[in-house]
């Protein structure tokens, strides 16, 4: 197996993407987020102190996005043309439950998974950092890539979702 990111002395490199056509690409990356059923009904009534969480994970998700390739070492900085970042929250065997999907939209020459992959982590550990004082026992898990188009590869999907289908 050859590695990309490695040169022919196997030191670390950037990989050169000028040679590859632009095109539209989109990544879409999941992420669960458990609690307390308290601490869901607390964040849905709007009653943690540092404010609304799901408003500010948003925030937080999408300014990660952005800044991506500051933050991951070989990842090229790429012109991002939308992220959407949604939350699903739910009650599920006394557990509070988020589950975070963020959708992010290129132009270019490479794709925008890590970029997809680093708003769902960030957004999830923002939920974590407004809600800590109220419940030390949130656990952030099942951080994956569900789907990318585009480049390529084309279309690809998760076949196997059973770990966001069975929380």
């Amino acid at each position: 197996m050859e590695f990309s990111h490695i040169d022919k002395d196997g030191k670390a490199k950037m990989v050169n993407v000028g040679g590859k056509a632009d095109t539209k690409r989109t990544a879409v990356a999941y992420g669960k987020v458990t609690m307390r059923k308290e601490t869901l009904n607390a964040i849905i009534n709007d009653e943690i102190p540092k404010g609304d969480v799901f408003t500010v994970a948003k925030v937080a998700g999408i300014m990660a996005a952005k800044n991506t390739s500051s933050i991951i070492p070989m990842c090229h900085n790429i012109f991002l043309t939308g992220v959407d970042i949604n939350f699903e929250s739910k009650i599920e065997k006394e557990k509070g439950i988020v589950e975070i999907f963020a959708r992010v939209n290129t132009i270019g020459k490479t794709g925008a998974e890590m970029e997809a992959l680093t708003a769902v982590s960030v957004a999830a550990l923002t939920l974590y950092d407004m809600c800590k004082s109220v419940d030390k026992m949130i656990t952030i898990e099942n951080i994956y890539l569900m789907e990318k188009f585009g480049g390529k590869s084309g279309h690809w999907r998760r076949e196997d979702e059973s770990l966001h289908n069975n929380s």
